[in-house]
């Protein structure tokens, strides 16, 4: 048996190509059920990360336009006026799974003060959709975006959107007053952007 410094050099390059090989070949669930047990190992996504931006470096309005699970018109100009927290996710994505008790929290804290809550689904059918909102209690709408991919790319010319789940805060003129990048670590996080864009003067 060869057992040269070169030799061995070589089998662990094939034993690493064999992991990465392994790897790709999981299926999503399989990721997701990896990311509700702790091992994020199957999982790719942006470092979580919470961005808040000054008033004064605040681009212009986002305009965004779409249909909702149920079929209903849903844009910016239904949101005018309003704080509005805009989710991005899909049902079988690990992170928008935990962390959807936490924006359904922070929504039925803020829903009867001038906030309103959007979800904006990257990749399921609106009958899937409906299935997570039924299983996960979430009672805000979400915008089905597969097909044109509209409002993903109206946000996307004003700040990133690379990670799966993003959550952006928008203040009352429909500007990014916030964003955050990767799974919602806690409620608390959320609440208090909400908060302090609903203090700020229009």
């Amino acid at each position: 048996m060869l057992s040269t410094p070169l030799f061995r050099r070589a089998a662990a390059g094939v034993a690493a190509l064999l992991t990465v090989a392994t790897l790709a070949s999981c299926s999503q669930d399989a990721t997701t059920q990896q990311y509700l047990e702790g091992d994020n190992k199957g999982y790719i996504s942006g470092d979580f990360r919470v961005d808040e931006i000054a008033a004064a470096d605040r681009g212009e309005p986002v305009a965004w336009a779409g249909s909702t699970e149920d079929g209903d018109a849903l844009s910016s100009d239904d949101t005018a006026g309003d704080v509005t927290v805009v989710n991005f996710w899909y049902a079988s994505c690990g992170p928008c799974i935990v962390e959807a008790p936490d924006l359904e929290q922070v929504w039925e804290e803020y829903q009867d003060q001038g906030v309103q809550f959007v979800g904006v689904n990257i990749y399921d059918s609106a009958e899937t959709a409906q299935s997570f909102a039924k299983d996960n209690d979430v009672t805000y709408p979400s915008i089905i975006d597969v097909n044109s991919g509209s409002v993903k790319l109206a946000f996307a010319a004003a700040t990133p959107i690379s990670a799966t789940p993003t959550t952006l805060v928008l203040d009352k003129e429909g500007r990014i007053a916030a964003r955050i990048i990767g799974r919602l670590e806690d409620a608390s996080i959320l609440s208090t952007l909400v908060g302090d864009a609903l203090d700020e003067t229009a």
